[in-house]
């Protein structure tokens, strides 16, 4: 560890703020959301998202924030420095500073999607065209190995030149131009949406529950969702967390970045669906409804070109404010650790992920043969490592540590420097019981889904 360098810190608690939700706010909000609140049934499913986002986000994400702050260190140097150096507990912060560089290796390739389909709307790709012609559009993306290694390579400069900015100069400076653009952006979206024809359908697809269609899996969706798109178990938050002052009210700014997020991606919904039932396509489209369905839903409404335009500058905006924090958790520890440059580790690092990045491209096209973990393709074994096991693994035993073997003095008195403490009781009992209870409910899903137990159960 390099003592000679002085910690970094947010410059204003509005800078932390939006920082930390542009680390929340990413595609999994505009992207994934809608479409799996589609797939479930919507206005249930919707339900159940909030309640898993109260009783697993958000005290996750205080626990994350609070080690962060408790230690100034990046994860893995966050959990040596509340352990013994050799504790077994240091691999939790292993397993989330993993994840992050894994997630970003893939996450940049369909970042770079997004960027590329701003190109294709910029220059009129989906006016005029039949709906197999603009759907067809992706399958040439994705059947392009060299052109989504261009758009990974500039998606990944973007997330370098603002890294190398430092906290302050850097993240926190373009966090306050990007995140206010993304909301903009998203707004005139959703004003355009509720003055459509599809206005009514959506509300009511978004929020008029209908239970019947709540399954077990839906519910357990939820959860895995809530935890995802908060960015927890990615080393993020513990990162960002480090860089908070002792008086910052962990609690009151847990609750700020989780609505920011949660509003985000309802009103992502809301500037989805009712364009969808506007021109009666479907609203379970699954991952195809961004890169497929909406193209065509923007060719046959009036201003769509505009439309489109807007739509994947958002994608793109949010999947950069991600990526940005998932590329500062693993820059940190190559700092707090091993006493790096900022410009060294950024450069390193990014041209590493870079490197790991480019099978994930070639994953449809030049390595379409090659296949791992059963018949997944490079990219969808990254995705699947990723989030059904390093990111449950590493929020599960964060619950865990922080629930039963971090001494409570210690937690107390960080929520008690924020004006807080009265709310210890309550997240107290909730990252000890019911949280560790739901994302581990959440991980067994995961394996059981994968057939992962029935792997192992043909080896004896």
């Amino acid at each position: 560890m390099n003592n000679a360098i002085p910690r970094a810190q947010w410059a204003s608690r509005l800078g932390f703020i939006l920082a930390a939700a542009g680390s929340a706010v990413g595609l999994g909000n505009i992207w994934k959301f809608p479409y799996v609140t589609g797939q479930n049934g919507g206005g249930a499913f919707v339900l159940v998202y909030l309640g898993c986002i109260l009783v697993v986000g958000l005290p996750i994400m205080m626990a994350e924030l609070m080690i962060g702050r408790h230690t100034r260190r990046a994860a893995v140097g966050a959990f040596m420095a509340l352990e013994k150096r050799k504790s077994p507990w240091i691999l939790v912060g292993w397993v989330s500073t993993l994840s992050a560089f894994v997630i970003l290796s893939y996450y940049a390739v369909v970042a770079g999607w997004t960027l590329d389909y701003v190109y294709l709307a910029v220059v009129g790709s989906f006016n005029g065209q039949s709906p197999d012609t603009i759907e067809g559009l992706f399958g040439s993306l994705i059947n392009d190995g060299l052109r989504q290694t261009v758009w990974l390579f500039i998606f990944l400069a973007l997330c370098l030149g603002i890294v190398f900015g430092g906290v302050q100069k850097g993240i926190e400076r373009w966090s306050k131009i990007l995140m206010p653009i993304l909301f903009v952006l998203l707004l005139l979206l959703f004003g355009n949406a509720m003055l459509s024809d599809g206005a009514a359908a959506g509300l009511r697809f978004m929020f008029r529950p209908d239970f019947g269609k709540l399954t077990p899996g839906a519910i357990l969706e939820a959860m895995g969702h809530a935890f995802y798109t908060l960015s927890l178990g990615m080393a993020a938050m513990i990162t960002y967390g480090s860089y908070l002052r002792r008086d910052e009210d962990l609690f009151g700014a847990s609750v700020k970045i989780a609505s920011l997020d949660t509003t985000i991606a309802l009103v992502a919904g809301l500037a989805i669906f009712p364009v969808v039932f506007a021109v009666g396509m479907e609203p379970a489209a699954g991952p195809g409804l961004v890169f497929k369905t909406l193209p065509v839903t923007f060719s046959r409404l009036p201003g769509g070109y505009v439309l489109g335009i807007l739509f994947f500058l958002l994608l793109a905006f949010a999947a950069l404010t991600s990526a940005v924090s998932l590329l500062e958790a693993q820059v940190a520890y190559l700092i707090d650790e091993k006493g790096w440059g900022r410009k060294k580790a950024t450069t390193v690092l990014t041209c590493i992920i870079f490197l790991v990045g480019i099978p994930s491209a070639l994953s449809y096209n030049v390595l379409g043969d090659f296949k791992m973990l059963g018949d997944r393709s490079f990219f969808d074994a990254l995705d699947l490592i990723a989030s059904n096991y390093l990111l449950p693994i590493a929020g599960l035993f964060t619950a865990i540590y922080v629930g039963w073997f971090w001494r409570g003095s210690e937690e107390k008195k960080e929520l008690v420097a924020g004006g807080s403490g009265w709310i210890y009781p309550v997240w107290h009992f909730l990252i000890r019981y019911v949280t560790p209870l739901a994302v581990g409910a959440v991980l067994y899903f995961k394996i059981e889904e994968s057939g992962l137990f029935a792997w192992f159960s043909t080896l004896f």
